[in-house]
């Protein structure tokens, strides 16, 4: 049992549940119908995320035994060998199950590997570290789009929104340990607000034409004078949308205010959790509300795993 849960830590398992929604989301987001595909692309995604984090833990081994020594790696409950043997097993698999789901997929789960590897052993002590985080999100939910369609480029606008949340979270995350500073915390509250109201606005294109509008710039559809307010499908990004502003815009406050070590780890699990309902929002924004609910769905799952295994 104590050896399971070790590797739980090490995987952080619960962060596990914000990587799906990269697929699906990027799947709808190409105007792509989720399938088996998109599925094998979801596998990837899972296997090169957690490479990530066997890879992170055996890089950083040595500041842990300073900073973070119950850590499974400096306390021993797990070999440093065994966590580099994990990273490039899940590699390995994580690239085979993207070329299961065609050349598209293979040709971009190839440099997200490549990225989680040169974050993980060199980029994220640097300037670049955040940004090459953000890519790494980035390219994951352009996974899902070439899975399923083909076409990653599809997906090119709702990846940055993406890659710009991740970017927040990571500036935040390089002073967990220190605190100290209310600068990084309040870049990515500036940040939350800015990406909720993007999402919560939707695309007037896609929508307008779905109403059968009949004008796609900005001239309103019969339906809308006649009845008026938002329609269920933008209720739903809305909702989405304030919901990942305060489930992320609330901790990252409190680090602003005091930025302390505890209140800004705090911030961080905070904004990992929020990239579900982001995910979620993006979904909706695309149009696909079945498929934002799925993905929302698996945050109280996160939640609950959360409070048995940390995801910081």
């Amino acid at each position: 049992m104590s050896r399971r849960r070790a590797w739980a830590e090490l995987l952080r398992l619960p962060a596990l549940f914000t990587v799906p929604g990269d697929a699906l989301s990027g799947a709808v987001a190409a105007e792509g119908r989720p399938g088996p595909r998109t599925l094998l692309a979801m596998g990837s995604s899972l296997c090169l995320y957690e490479a990530g984090m066997a890879l992170n833990d055996w890089a950083d081994r040595t500041e842990d035994a300073v900073e973070r020594p119950h850590r499974p790696l400096p306390s021993g409950r797990i070999r440093p060998s065994s966590a580099l043997t994990a990273a490039c097993a899940l590699t390995a698999a994580g690239l085979g199950l993207a070329a299961g789901a065609g050349r598209a997929a293979l040709a971009v789960a190839t440099p997200l590997a490549a990225t989680v590897w040169a974050y993980d052993l060199g980029l994220k002590h640097t300037p670049v570290g955040p940004v090459a985080m953000a890519a790494a999100r980035g390219l994951d939910h352009l996974l899902g789009a070439a899975a399923t369609t083909g076409r990653p480029r599809a997906a090119l606008s709702s990846a940055a929104l993406l890659g710009t949340h991740t970017l927040a979270v990571t500036a935040v995350s390089r002073r967990e340990t220190q605190g100290g500073t209310s600068l990084p915390p309040l870049a990515a509250l500036g940040a939350t607000v800015v990406l909720a109201r993007v999402v919560a606005a939707g695309r007037r294109r896609e929508e307008a034409a779905a109403r059968g509008g009949p004008s796609l710039r900005g001239g309103h559809s019969q339906r809308d004078s006649l009845w008026g307010g938002p329609t269920p499908a933008q209720a739903l990004r809305t909702a989405l949308a304030v919901t990942y502003a305060v489930t992320a815009g609330r901790p990252y406050t409190h680090a602003a205010l005091n930025p302390s070590p505890p209140l800004t780890q705090r911030a961080v699990g905070g904004g990992i959790r929020a990239t579900i309902p982001l995910q979620a929002a993006l979904a909706a924004r695309a149009g696909a509300g079945l498929t934002a609910l799925a993905i929302a769905a698996l945050a109280p799952l996160g939640r609950r795993y959360a409070k048995k295994v940390s995801i910081t």
